[in-house]
């Protein structure tokens, strides 16, 4: 056998161990943060769009499980949501005989998948060229860049042929929804009267829960004019409430407005303030908490996932519910029965009262998050400051979704029947996903 010096061995492992030249191996908070930013720029392009609530909760959705299926391909650790929501199939497997970069596949899968859901494709598309040059820029192979790149688009082709059997395309083609006639129902509010938004929202098929009605919440106080009955006593804290406000009240209020769509009239002038959704509003305090927990690419893909999902069926239900109950709100009532001239702090969104969605949606999220990071994992959330308004801090998930729900009252657009019993329904829908919805084995 040829003898060879242990210098020479040294050498041939010192090159046979080198990595391709040019690559850099990137972080696990690197990674994380190429999917953080992906996900930023959908929430950034549907608030330019002006995205409603429960569109921008579909969307989540789709774009979310685009990047969790693609971040556990080959990873033991994870469960697939095919199988468990409804009308997922499984995913297209990668060729093992392929090298790829997951993180890379996924934030591919997010973009292309994303826009598919928006008006301002062009936005994305000009994010993505400048994000995977930033990516080539850390020495990743042409090869498994390739890889990459043709694995998320397999993922984002896949995604985009489960959501196009939810009904949504129907969905557009139904009529408007008519005012019903008589007291005690919702009306259009000032100062844009716009029309309801998503009347027929209940019909979209949900991701996982059973009907638009598992989880309907208690029937509404019976509407009155009378005085002495419960329905008026609501009326009536709501419009004390608003006139004894303290400063710390009226920020919550705004604080938690996530209206997509202001409209502010000044004289003859009418112009429109765009503002970041419920959804969004959670999904940036999950990318937040995920960066303070230094949670991974694929970690921080399960907590958007699960929370997406949670919220789409949480609006599914809420919206179920509004359009059944279809109650006034405060500003019409407190204005045509009790003072002309009162005004809620928040101005009022263009669907009825019953259940308030911000209570439902970030009790649901509250569930899920808790069951990720913990029950009283403290954060600073900093949401808003980017649309003027400061840094708020919570010492857990449901600290933050008790001060959302109170928001609505604080605000003036919403009684307190469809806080407390939104919270429920909230809370209901996320101990189920919570209980029912496996990502890890």
């Amino acid at each position: 056998m040829k003898r060879f010096s242990l210098l020479a061995i040294l050498m041939m492992l010192t090159v046979s161990s080198k990595p391709p030249i040019n690559y850099m191996k990137l972080s696990a908070s690197e990674e994380a943060d190429y999917l953080h930013r992906a996900l930023k720029q959908v929430t950034d392009v549907m608030v330019y769009d002006i995205y409603s609530p429960p569109v921008t909760s579909r969307t989540y959705a789709y774009v979310s499980v685009a990047a969790y299926e693609t971040l556990i391909q080959d990873n033991k650790k994870y469960i697939s949501m095919a199988g468990q929501l409804h009308g997922l199939e499984a995913f297209p497997s990668l060729d093992k005989d392929k090298k790829y970069n997951l993180t890379l596949a996924a934030v591919h899968a997010v973009l292309t998948t994303g826009k598919a859901f928006v008006i301002s494709e062009e936005r994305i598309d000009t994010f993505e060229k400048e994000l995977l040059a930033e990516i080539k820029e850390n020495g990743i192979p042409q090869k498994i860049f390739d890889n990459s790149i043709a694995y998320g688009d397999m993922v984002a082709k896949h995604v985009l042929q489960w959501s196009a059997k939810d009904k949504y395309s129907q969905i557009r083609s139904m009529p408007d929804y008519s005012v019903k006639s008589g007291e005690g129902y919702w009306k259009p509010t000032p100062p844009a009267y716009m029309k309801a938004i998503e009347p027929n929202w209940n019909k979209l098929r949900t991701f996982m829960i059973d009907s638009a009605e598992q989880f309907k919440p208690v029937a509404p106080p019976a509407f009155s004019r009378d005085s002495t009955s419960l329905f008026y006593k609501d009326v009536i804290d709501v419009y004390e409430q608003v006139k004894n406000n303290t400063p710390e009240e009226n920020e919550i209020a705004n604080f938690w407005d996530c209206n997509p769509f202001k409209m502010n009239v000044r004289g003859h002038v009418m112009f429109a303030t765009k503002k970041i959704s419920p959804n969004g509003h959670w999904m940036n305090i999950t990318s937040l908490v995920c960066k303070k927990a230094k949670a991974s690419a694929v970690e921080s893909a399960e907590a958007y996932a699960s929370l997406a999902v949670t919220l789409a069926d949480c609006f599914i239900s809420c919206w179920d519910e509004k359009y059944r109950s279809s109650v006034i709100r405060p500003e019409t009532y407190i204005n045509q029965y009790i003072d002309p001239n009162w005004l809620p702090v928040l101005q009022t969104p263009p669907f009825p009262e019953y259940t308030s969605g911000h209570s439902v949606v970030s009790s649901g999220a509250a569930i899920i998050l808790t069951k990720l990071f913990g029950e009283n994992f403290e954060f600073a959330d900093s949401t808003e400051e980017e649309f003027g308004l400061p840094i708020r801090h919570f010492k857990s998930f449901r600290d933050a979704a008790n001060e959302a729900a109170i928001s609505r009252f604080y605000g003036g657009i919403h009684y307190m029947p469809a806080i407390a019993n939104g919270q429920d329904e909230g809370f209901a829908i996320g101990a189920y996903y919570a209980t029912k919805l496996k990502t890890k084995r």
